[in-house]
């Protein structure tokens, strides 16, 4: 168990039925009463999003979730299928659920967090390097600064690039943001 001021972003929990993970926290004192903790979480599972108020000195039952190296394998329909890198086990996980699914690539190593033996976040590399597909020629015409065009990338996402980027080239992008980082 776990107490609601020990709550810190990141924190994962079970509540409710579910498993949930902690995005923000704030303590707040009010005059004479008791403190409070508002927190808002996220579900693993579905990705929905809840705030909820506690008494100070409520508890939560903590969870252990375990950090492992995956390998992206393929995509079947709406899931994407990866592979413990340790066990070997294969999972599908539907596309929704992992972060940044459009810049996967076939091959690729990912974290998952695991809980009882199944992922339930998947954490793509920051940074990952993908080919230019398709861009359309870069014209410079009445641009104050640099200017950018979209490019289509090898697993099909498309980015704003610079426009001196051409087809065939390999370029970095922030999986975060999902921006143009540089050239590979």
């Amino acid at each position: 168990m776990i107490s609601v001021t020990d709550l810190r972003p990141g924190t994962k929990v079970k509540m409710e039925g579910g498993l949930w993970e902690c995005v923000e926290y704030q303590h707040q004192k009010i005059g004479r009463g008791g403190a409070k903790v508002v927190a808002k979480f996220k579900n693993l599972e579905t990705g929905a999003t809840v705030e909820r108020t506690f008494n100070s000195g409520e508890k939560l039952e903590d969870i252990y979730v375990e950090t492992r190296e995956l390998q992206y394998l393929y995509q079947e329909g709406n899931d994407l299928v990866f592979m413990d890198l340790e066990t070997y086990e294969q999972f599908h996980l539907p596309k929704d659920q992992v972060e940044a699914a459009r810049f996967l690539k076939e091959g690729m190593t990912v974290l998952g967090d695991m809980y009882e033996g199944r992922p339930l976040k998947i954490t793509p590399p920051t940074v990952v390097e993908l080919k230019v597909v398709d861009t359309p020629p870069g014209v410079r015409g009445d641009t104050v600064s640099g200017g950018s065009k979209p490019a289509t990338l090898e697993t099909g996402a498309v980015v704003q690039v610079p426009l001196f980027v051409e087809p065939g080239e390999v370029i970095k992008v922030d999986t975060r943001t999902g921006q143009y980082v540089g050239r590979a």
